[in-house]
C-alpha cells in the first residue's frame, strides 16, 4: 500500500538581532554570545529544512547578518515590520507565509533548537496535522517550542513566560509525543546548552560550544 503524502508545513522562526539575543548566556559565554545565538539558529534552520514535512522556513528578523547567513542555508527572510515583540513577529510571519506562498499549514518554531533532529520534527508535524491548532511544550514543561495551525486557522501565538498554559487555555491541543527531546530542548541557559550538547547538537553549535567553559 502506498503511503499517503501529507501537505507540508511552512515554519516561521523568529530571531532577535544578535546583539540582544540570548542575554541569559552572557555571563557564561561573554563575547561568544551573539555567535552562539547565530549558531543555534543556523543548526535549527538546517535541520528543519531537512525535515520531510517542511516545505519552507521563513525567518522573521531585522538582523541583516543573521538573515544573510540563514538565507545561504535556504531560509526565506521577512523583516520584522511590526517591531512589537515576539508574538507580533510570529503573527506577522504566519500572515505573510499565507499571502506570499499560499501556505496552508503554518507553525511557529523556536530558533534555538541546536540539537533538532529532522525525524523528530517530522513526527511532531505529522501529529499536528490532525489538529486545527496545537503546540509542543518545552523540556521544562513551562514554555512552548512549536505552535501549529491548520489551513485557515489563525496562529494566535502566545509565547514567552508560561506559554504552555497560555496556549492550552487558548484552545490549542497539546501534543504529548514522548520521544521528541530535540524538538523540546531550546537553549536559554548554560544548563540548557549542556543538555542540548548531550543530545547532540548541529556542527556550528558544537564547534562554538567547545570554546565555552562548561
Amino acid at each position: 500500500m502506498a503511503l499517503v503524502s501529507l501537505p507540508r508545513w511552512t515554519l516561521v522562526l523568529p530571531l532577535k538581532p544578535l546583539a540582544r539575543a540570548k542575554s541569559r548566556l552572557a555571563d557564561a559565554t561573554g563575547a561568544l554570545r551573539p555567535e552562539l545565538a547565530m549558531a543555534f539558529a543556523q543548526d535549527t534552520v538546517a535541520a528543519a529544512l531537512s525535515c520531510p514535512s517542511v516545505a519552507r522556513v521563513l525567518v522573521v528578523s531585522d538582523d541583516g547578518v543573521a538573515g544573510a547567513a540563514l538565507a545561504v542555508l535556504g531560509a526565506e527572510l521577512l523583516p520584522d515590520l511590526p517591531g512589537a515583540g515576539l508574538n507580533a513577529a510570529l503573527a506577522h510571519g504566519a500572515e505573510a507565509a499565507r499571502e506570499r506562498f499560499g501556505a496552508g499549514r503554518v507553525a511557529a518554531l523556536s530558533a534555538d533548537l541546536p540539537a533538532l533532529r529532522p525525524a523528530e520534527l517530522d513526527r511532531v508535524l505529522r501529529a499536528a496535522a490532525g489538529q486545527r491548532r496545537s503546540f509542543l511544550a518545552d523540556a521544562q514543561g513551562i514554555g512552548t517550542t512549536l505552535l501549529a495551525a491548520a489551513a485557515g486557522v489563525p496562529l494566535a501565538p502566545g509565547f514567552e513566560g508560561g506559554s504552555r498554559l497560555r496556549h492550552s487555555r487558548s484552545g490549542a491541543h497539546e501534543l504529548t509525543l514522548p520521544d521528541v527531546p530535540s524538538v523540546r530542548r531550546d537553549v536559554d541557559t548554560l544548563d540548557d546548552l549542556r543538555e542540548a550538547l548531550a543530545l547532540g547538537t548541529g556542527p556550528r553549535t558544537t564547534a562554538l560550544a567547545a570554546l565555552v567553559s562548561l
